[in-house]
């Protein structure tokens, strides 16, 4: 679909790179010629994913453990960074959600969701002001979601971080496109990762949910992928403060959370146990 070098002597950084739709981004960055950089708070399945991008592709890539909730801790990892060599693209990638009825949210578990809304911001501003103080252009790309159009019931913390990432895209595009910096974003739908289905999609869920869809499926993380690839490229560099929405159109037809108004007050009981145990 693209020229084999569509991304050569792009340096990109890549938030929550380890897993799941950063992981898939990473490798299709690679495959077209870009230098990685993954960060994350576990470090063995950052270098688990450098590994195979090393041994796959033959691409340089790094790992950085970092947590993005951290504003110093960003800042130190920028300054690692732009030690041996300053970023050209920016991906906002690491978040965190899980379903639960918003009444019964306590301060600590909104904040858990919410810090990855400061971690993108920390991480655009830590990059862009280099680039300014350098005269040099970037990308920032922040991966968001369709509850930034319709709203999202039971993950109202994720709902309102992701909404504020859009806020920050759009304004940063105004202030920073005069600079040469673009910022743009994606709307994923249902792309499946263990993580994510894990927390959105637990036992008692609607089954049928994907059927729904009205492409009747799924998305496919190397879809993704390209459409980040074309975004950050040259190829996308007049498109600026925009979110492609990629869900095969499921946000025309549902928010994605109606099936939870007839959850029984056994299933979200279960559901509560179940999140306690995880962070156990």
């Amino acid at each position: 679909m693209f020229e084999k070098g569509l991304l050569a002597g792009k340096r990109i950084l890549i938030t929550g790179g380890g897993s799941g739709l950063g992981a898939a981004m990473g490798r299709r960055f690679a495959e077209l010629g870009a230098e990685l950089i993954i960060c994350g708070r576990r470090l063995e399945v950052l270098e688990a994913a450098a590994a195979a991008i090393r041994a796959e592709f033959a691409s340089r890539a790094y790992v950085i453990r970092c947590d993005i909730r951290d504003g110093a801790a960003v800042e130190v990892m920028m300054e690692t960074i732009w030690r041996e060599a300053p970023l050209d693209i920016l991906v906002n990638n690491a978040a965190a959600t899980f379903i639960a009825r918003s009444e019964q949210l306590s301060f600590r578990a909104a904040d858990a969701i919410l810090a990855t809304l400061h971690g993108a911001m920390y991480c655009t501003l830590a990059a862009g002001k280099r680039w300014i103080a350098a005269g040099r252009k970037g990308v920032v790309l922040s991966i968001l979601s369709t509850s930034t159009i319709t709203g999202r019931a039971f993950t109202v913390p994720s709902a309102m971080a992701k909404s504020a990432v859009l806020a920050m895209t759009k304004s940063l595009a105004v202030e920073w496109g005069p600079r040469g910096i673009r910022t743009v974003a994606i709307a994923p739908g249902a792309f499946p990762t263990q993580g994510a289905t894990g927390q959105l999609r637990p036992q008692g869920r609607d089954p049928n949910w994907a059927a729904r869809n009205p492409l009747g499926r799924t998305g496919e993380h190397g879809e993704l992928a390209d459409l980040a690839s074309f975004l950050i490229s040259d190829a996308g560099g007049y498109i600026n403060g925009e979110m492609v929405v990629q869900d095969g159109g499921a946000h025309l037809r549902s928010s994605g959370a109606e099936d939870l108004l007839a959850w029984t007050e056994a299933q979200w009981e279960a559901q509560r146990a179940a999140r306690s145990k995880d962070r156990t």
